[in-house]
């Protein structure tokens, strides 16, 4: 619900700013007045000129690129310039939160701000670039550096201002619809697949739909001054399975010099470790004849889980929204927007299982199990009432037994007005109040229930030859069925329903906005450098913004451990900015200018639930340097001091548990790590010597996150510096080259446990060994076991590069015009200090555990558009990822680990994709294209190097994994 305070107290103040700007402006017709109208403002500053250039490295995404990718999703055609990593993405299924987001220079996601038409998009820990229509986005400008000097917090990486089509006169209507088109035909996989008897994926697929239809209408009315436009539209995603391709159809194991279909060791032949009795410590499982018998438990028996997840997310989204434009004089135009997205998305894995890990309490004279498996669980107490302690894995997987969901929905709202005028004497002014909220939803089905799960095997015999659980004869569980795990698929469906306990989580969020400017040139005052003939600029301003959180969930969700978590983040700040043109047209150029700018900021944190509260400040600024040497060439240079103050989950969220990727060194039959080396993580002789410690299940082990009320703001130091030339004023060609250098400081992250396993054996360093809390029975650090990963200031990011672009027009003569654009990013560097003082690790071409998603040393887009006349057009582009290297191969002590060689190395992709349009006439256009126009398939990695975005034993985000797509649009205006 809208706080109607706050809008009561935000409308007060712009009809206030109205009346006054709207009674001083009415005479003030000058022709400074007339030229503001030209004025131009670039993302990265507020001042306004009429001749303004950008001086930080600035790339721009115009909807005709957007329309030649065929692409719906606005993520995925920013992740395709080399500038960004795939942060979460469609492809993404176990773990994603439904949301679709962007990370500039691999700096995090968190660490570009995203802005729509110069304003902040969304509520910060809410950013979902499903919420932009597409259809109406003018262009994408993207910046490189930090701007918090000119936007506030958030912005160290850089910004990405989404520029809509918000005055629009006419109707128009986009539609497409697109399908995969895959050949598998991977022969080394294939034999892998079927050597394991699984089956392997069909030979040729098409599938994982998309549809997607969007409308606009604008109206021009009141001789020019009022302008309504609206839009509306629908995104359909069709869901695609793993077993459906050749790289994702089981779940790879790295050996050697070839992978094996490996899995979990969670399977429907079940797996036990008695912690007491004859046979503990020992991993057993039932017999594949399905008697209830249990034999040792080897690698043959684990089970492929990758079949029915999700290669591709099935989604629903719809949208709608107005903008408003109202001059009623020059002094005063009235503009307003309101923006609204229904996004709902499910991610699909296999069932789910009593994990093994967790401890489980059975009778000793449950009927379900056979006399012999009783007699090895519980030695002289079999048949009787006693119970043993017991690690169990079982998969339900028999008959009507369901595929875990996540039902995933998000609601977003924003509501934004403000009042813009010219007051005279080359002075205007913008003031606007913005509401923005997101209403997350999280249904999680089919999973079981662990309370559930220990009821089920408390059963004794019910004297009628049959099985009773305890709490139905003590009446605190009427509903309970035993279970029975004690033979291969002997859980039946019914069995399951029991099970099953879907938990539901919610978290409302919501950013509020409140700012006001002024801009002026101060020449009309005569205030101007000597050696130029435009005057100084200037900027004054002030903002206040309130971001809130509450997270909930229900009973069941607390049972299982997730907590409420609430919190209030209120700023209020100071900016402002200049730019002095130094010299122009003399004898050091044509053009030398200076931009320098300011933001202090007072920020006060909130928690209700506990009374909690702190107070810091914080001071940002830049300088800026353009020098137009000649018509052709302009050099430029930008230093910025940015900031991004902490979030209201990295301070205030509650402690919990959830699966990482790691392997425990201690733990198995044979452990890699000595047993003083394991006793400093809290593994006992004892233990050790009788191979207690169990490993990790599919190097799925534990790890403790949550908040910190003690975090600081990060810091980062931007330098930038560029070339660019543009012969004839860059008509024909322009060219630029930015060098970038960004730095971030006292980085809010949390030490990644495979870094803290790694330290700890390579080191013995009690820090990071002291991060251990493993299971007292076990050992292990899964299940009740963990490694603590909790948010902490931690030492720096930095990243360095070169950005190279290029443009240019060829003309043919009669056979019309030849158009070439070039992107393509060096990185020199991307490195990370885990520990304040403490040694670094340098991820440039590396992809892996520490590293995550491939980082190459270089990429490039090229497009090549050929237009014989204004009505046709055929375009082909080239996408290229550079090779890269395993970081456990790496030297460096922070990545070095075991590698097999056929997960040593990924090499360089390269994917063509071909476009065709046509103008039928002045309302119709068609086009037809095709991405991945070869139909290349993704590199297979083992599933234990992916990091968070892996999936299917690849990198979704980075490489195309579904195959070639094929597109079919239409676009219809008049």
């Amino acid at each position: 619900m809208i706080e109607n305070g706050y809008w009561r107290r935000s409308a007060a103040l712009i009809a206030l700013a109205t009346g006054l700007v709207a009674a001083s402006g009415a005479s003030a017709q000058t022709a400074n007045d007339a030229q503001a109208a030209d004025d131009v403002v670039v993302t990265g500053t507020r001042i306004r000129r009429p001749d303004l250039t950008s001086n930080s490295p600035l790339t721009s995404v115009n909807a005709q690129e957007l329309t030649l990718q065929g692409t719906n999703n606005i993520e995925n055609a920013l992740n395709r310039l080399p500038q960004f990593t795939a942060d979460a993405n469609e492809n993404v299924s176990n773990g994603s939160n439904g949301t679709a987001q962007v990370n500039l220079r691999n700096l995090g996601s968190n660490r570009v701000l995203t802005l729509v038409n110069g304003q902040r998009l969304l509520p910060t820990q809410a950013m979902d670039l499903n919420f932009i229509p597409s259809a109406i986005v003018e262009r994408v400008d993207i910046v490189t550096g930090g701007a918090s000097a000119v936007y506030g917090s958030d912005a160290l990486s850089g910004v990405v201002n989404f520029i809509l089509r918000d005055k629009l006169d006419g109707f128009r209507l986009d539609a497409q619809t697109s399908i995969a088109d895959h050949t598998n035909d991977n022969g080394f996989l294939r034999g892998i697949v079927s050597g394991r008897g699984y089956q392997t994926a069909p030979s040729h697929v098409f599938d994982g739909g998309k549809q997607d239809i969007n409308a606009s209408f604008g109206k021009t009315m009141l001789d020019g001054r009022l302008n309504i436009t609206v839009y509306g539209g629908y995104r359909r995603t069709d869901p695609v399975l793993q077993s459906t391709r050749d790289v994702s159809a089981c779940a790879l194991n790295s050996a050697s010099t070839t992978f094996t279909c490996g899995g979990s060791s969670n399977t429907p032949f079940g797996t036990f470790t008695p912690l007491g009795g004859p046979l503990a410590g020992q991993k057993l499982t039932n017999s594949r004849d399905g008697s209830k018998t249990w034999v040792p438990y080897d690698s043959t028996y684990t089970y492929n889980y990758a079949p029915l997840n999700y290669f591709q997310r099935s989604d629903d989204r719809y949208n709608a929204g107005a903008f408003m434009h109202l001059e009623l004089s020059k002094a005063a135009e009235i503009y307003g927007s309101y923006m609204y997205m229904d996004d709902r998305s499910f991610s699909q894995v296999a069932p789910s299982a009593l994990w093994f890990g967790q401890t489980y309490a059975v009778t000793c004279n449950n009927p379900l199990m056979s006399a012999s498996q009783q007699q090895s669980l519980c030695g002289a107490a079999a048949g009787t009432a006693a119970t043993q302690n017991t690690l169990i894995g079982y998969r339900l997987g028999g008959s009507g037994t369901l595929p875990r969901r996540d039902d995933l929905q998000h609601r977003y709202y924003r509501s934004m007005v403000g009042v813009r005028g010219d007051i005279g004497h080359g002075f205007n002014y913008d003031v606007s109040v913005l509401r923005s909220s997101a209403h997350y939803d999280e249904q999680y089905l089919n999973d079981v229930n662990v309370t559930k799960a220990q009821k089920a095997l408390l059963a004794v015999p019910d004297g009628k030859g049959g099985a009773v659980c305890q709490s139905v004869l003590n009446g605190t569980d009427s509903a309970c069925t035993p279970i029975n795990v004690f033979q291969a698929g002997g859980l039946t469906g019914q069995q399951a329903q029991y099970l099953y306990a879907p938990t539901r989580t919610w978290g409302r969020y919501a950013l509020n906005v409140i700012s006001g400017s002024i801009t002026g040139d101060l020449g009309t005052f005569g205030i101007t450098s000597p050696w130029a003939k435009d005057g100084v600029s200037i900027v004054l301003g002030g903002e206040h913004r309130r971001e809130t959180l509450y997270f909930t969930g229900d009973e069941v969700a607390k049972q299982a451990g997730t907590q409420d978590s609430d919190g209030i983040i209120a700023v209020n700040e100071g900016f402002g900015e200049i730019e002095v043109p130094i010299a122009q047209d003399s004898a050091i150029g044509k053009a030398l200018t200076l931009n320098g700018g300011f933001r202090y900021s007072a920020y006060k944190n909130d928690q209700r639930s506990t009374g909690y509260s702190s107070k810091f400040n914080a001071f940002t600024y830049k300088g800026e340097l353009s020098w137009q040497v000649v018509d052709p060439v302009r050099l430029r240079a930008s230093f910025n001091h940015a900031i991004r103050a902490p979030n209201i989950s990295e301070l205030f969220s509650n402690l919990s548990l959830g699966n990482v990727n790691a392997v425990d060194p201690c733990a198995g039959a044979k452990p890699t790590a000595s047993l003083s080396a394991c006793q400093l993580t809290g593994v006992t002789a004892a233990q050790y010597n009788s191979h207690l410690v169990i490993e990790c299940p599919s190097d799925q082990c534990t790890g403790q996150s949550g908040g910190n009320r003690n975090l600081k703001p990060e810091s980062a130091d931007t330098y930038t510096a560029g070339i660019v030339l543009a012969p004839r004023g860059g008509r024909n060609l322009s060219v630029s080259i930015d060098y970038f250098n960004i730095k971030v400081k006292d980085y809010i992250g949390s030490i990644d446990p495979n870094t803290i396993i790694s330290q700890c054996f390579s080191t013995g360093s009690p820090y990071y060994c002291g991060l251990f809390r493993r299971d007292p029975l076990t050992g292990s650090i899964f299940g009740t076991g963990y490694v603590v990963s909790t948010t902490l200031n931690t030492g720096y990011l930095k990243t360095s590069g070169l950005d190279i672009a290029a443009n240019a027009m060829i003309p043919l003569g009669r056979l019309g015009r030849l158009y070439g654009d070039f992107i393509g990013t060096y990185l020199f560097q991307q490195a990370t200090q885990p520990l304040p003082g403490g040694d670094s690790y340098d991820c440039k071409g590396l992809f892996g555990y520490a590293c995550g998603q491939p980082t190459p040393v270089w990429r490039h887009n090229v497009r090549v558009t050929w237009k014989p006349d204004q009505k046709t057009s055929l375009s082909f582009n080239w996408r290229y990822i550079g090779p890269t290297s395993n970081s456990a191969t790496s030297s460096n002590s922070y990545l070095t680990g075991p590698a097999d060689p056929i997960d040593a190395r990924l090499p360089a992709y390269s994917y063509f994709d071909l476009t065709g349009a046509v103008e039928v006439n002045r309302n119709l256009t068609l086009r037809i294209g095709a991405n991945n126009l070869l139909d290349k398939s993704p590199p297979a990695l083992a599933s234990g190097v992916l990091n968070l975005f892996g999936n299917g034993n690849t990198y979704p985000g980075v490489y195309d994994v579904l195959g070639r797509r094929i597109f079919v649009g239409a676009t219809v205006k008049f």
